[in-house]
């Protein structure tokens, strides 16, 4: 049913965390394969990976380039691309699978993960509120929140493109506002350090007046 691609350099520490919210659906057969797209780890990334089962693919380096060199070997019908430092919740592939079930495939839509933290802090919760707002009012989610998405819309729309660190919302624009669906299980991400929040904000309202990813990519 659904194909995973995960992109990785050197993510030994994030993938088993990964792995392990994908084990339920995985039982349910909810998800058919899980696919690594390597850039050239260094570390125990590509054992991990081969001790869980995952199909590994030796990809380019950029992470726009390992989605879409993972997403050109996929079998199933059903992409999402998760980055390796996300979770995704107890639950999430029962939703997923009635997403799938409900799906219209003359009318395809795609669906994003509520995004979380999973520390504690105010900061966190309010960096999550922030990120639902941003989802809500320009239907431009973070990267982080995952993409589940038919492989014919992806193809449709032309898959990842490399674009230096704007390369999830240059998809989703593409996707469009009208075929973006969000989910109620949270993606649940490892805490980092937060990045500016001026550039944030810039960076997200010139993507809403829709100046081009290219430009973007140079901020």
């Amino acid at each position: 049913m659904i194909s995973v691609v995960i992109p990785a350099i050197n993510a030994e520490r994030l993938l088993p965390r990964c792995f392990d919210s994908l084990i339920a659906g995985a039982v349910r057969g909810v998800v058919r394969e899980v696919i690594v797209a390597d850039g050239g780890s260094s570390d125990a990334t590509l054992a991990i990976a081969d001790g869980a089962g995952a199909h590994i693919v030796h990809a380019r380096k950029e992470r726009a380039a390992q989605f879409a060199d993972g997403a050109a070997v996929a079998k199933s019908d059903w992409l999402l691309f998760l980055h390796p430092e996300t979770a995704l919740e107890t639950g999430w592939d029962v939703e997923a699978e009635s997403f799938i079930d409900q799906a219209v495939m003359e009318r395809p839509q795609a669906a994003v993960f509520r995004f979380a933290l999973e520390d504690f802090s105010g900061e966190a919760r309010r960096a999550e509120a922030k990120a639902h707002l941003r989802t809500a009012l320009f239907a431009l989610p973070f990267g982080d929140q995952g993409l589940l998405i038919p492989k014919r819309l992806y193809q449709k729309v032309g898959g990842y493109r490399a674009l230096a660190d704007m390369e999830d919302a240059d998809l989703v624009r593409r996707i469009g506002r009208r075929r973006l669906v969000s989910l109620r299980s949270r993606a649940v991400n490892v805490s980092r350090p937060p990045k500016s929040a001026l550039r944030g904000f810039a960076l997200t309202l010139l993507h809403a007046l829709r100046v081009p990813s290219g430009v973007l990519a140079k901020l």
